[in-house]
């Protein structure tokens, strides 16, 4: 009696831990598959900072997002003016969709940082010469490194203002490594001549701005011998199209925290003053001008690659009717020209809206 009372007993635990298993199997394996899926995500997503060894010198590059999409590749303006310490207040929802990296250039930022001097002297400029050509292969070389880092066959280029001169330049000798190119605020001659001076003048005239035609009037007609006479006529530019635009949040250009120190400052500052004076030129300092290699519409004008251009209808410094003149004699398998009202030289909301549209339309099936 006993016996069959514990045989029972055991058989209806064996039961009960049976239907217990077989309840609680289903949980553990669903756990274990969202546990998976935790883990894929997370390893899917790249963010990297650091110094590449590119062309002779190291490169501060950043590469933020997911692994499986399209590469950016972002070419800053100035020369000199690095996106990286900004590029999570701009470009954060892009990484969602994309892989962006950022490229502080030769001559910029922590770049400039990794070889300045302790003082940026006359010596030191004359000595360093900066030239497209040798900007140009540098941005080739980083490209041909991200393609086998992150084992893409190609990637998108993004080149704003003076980024858009490397653009076109790399897109053109290298359309192989490229599945689009896309310009904003494109240069096309970068000169300051006499005319371009008297347009300024004539706004400061208008609008009565005295401070303004002081200040014209102290530098006189170009052509300059020195950058400071250079600086002094784009600064009155910028604040005339600040006037004219639709300004950029103020919470886009807040330095990251990482870059808000002041070595980086200081790096940013003395980098942004070297590659300016690199671009104008500077007789007293024996610099010369990389501007006045620069002219697009000679021998820039035929892509293997689709192009995209946006313009600002308020852009001064790289205006719609120089644009679109060059646009017009471009020849490429697709072009597109966007231009976009209440829009000046720089990044706003509507320019970082046009860029994801453009990204997300390039085919890099």
């Amino acid at each position: 009696m006993k016996h069959g009372m514990t045989y029972r007993t055991n058989s209806i635990l064996v039961k009960v831990c049976t239907l217990f298993l077989l309840s609680v199997i289903p949980t553990l394996v669903k756990a274990q598959v969202e546990i998976s899926i935790v883990k894929v995500a997370v390893q899917s997503k790249i963010s990297e900072e650091k110094f590449i060894q590119i062309n002779g010198i190291e490169h501060w590059v950043t590469i933020k997002g997911e692994s499986s999409k399209p590469v950016i590749l972002c070419l800053h303006g100035g020369p000199g003016s690095p996106i990286s310490p900004y590029s999570d207040n701009l470009y954060k929802d892009f990484e969602n969709d994309f892989i962006v990296v950022q490229w502080d250039q030769r001559g910029t930022g922590r770049t400039f940082g990794k070889l300045a001097p302790e003082e940026l002297t006359p010596e030191y400029l004359s000595e360093n010469p900066l030239t497209v050509d040798l900007m140009t292969d540098d941005g080739i070389g980083l490209t041909e490194y991200l393609l086998k880092h992150l084992g893409k066959q190609k990637i998108i280029l993004f080149g704003t203002s003076w980024g858009s001169v490397l653009g076109v330049k790399m897109a053109i000798k290298r359309p192989d490594l490229f599945y689009a190119y896309v310009g904003h605020s494109q240069i096309v001659n970068p000169a300051i001549d006499l005319e371009f001076y008297t347009k300024v003048y004539k706004m400061a005239e208008d609008k009565g701005d005295k401070d303004a035609l002081e200040a014209l009037n102290a530098i006189g007609k170009p052509p300059y011998d020195r950058a400071r006479k250079s600086g002094q006529l784009f600064r009155i530019l910028k604040k005339y199209e600040r006037e004219n635009s639709i300004p950029a949040p103020d919470s886009w250009f807040v330095v990251s925290p990482a870059y808000d120190n002041a070595k980086d400052n200081q790096h940013r500052s003395d980098g942004d003053d070297y590659s300016f004076v690199n671009f104008v030129g500077d007789s007293k300092l024996g610099v010369s001008a990389m501007s006045a290699s620069i002219n697009l519409m000679k021998d820039n004008t035929d892509f293997e690659i689709p192009v995209y251009l946006i313009q600002g209808e308020e852009d001064i410094l790289t205006p719609q009717e120089q644009t679109a003149e060059y646009f017009n004699k471009i020849k490429a398998p697709e072009k597109e020209y966007y231009l976009l009202h209440h829009t000046a030289h720089g990044f706003n909301e509507l320019v970082l809206e046009m860029q994801f549209k453009i990204f997300k339309s390039i085919n890099t099936m």
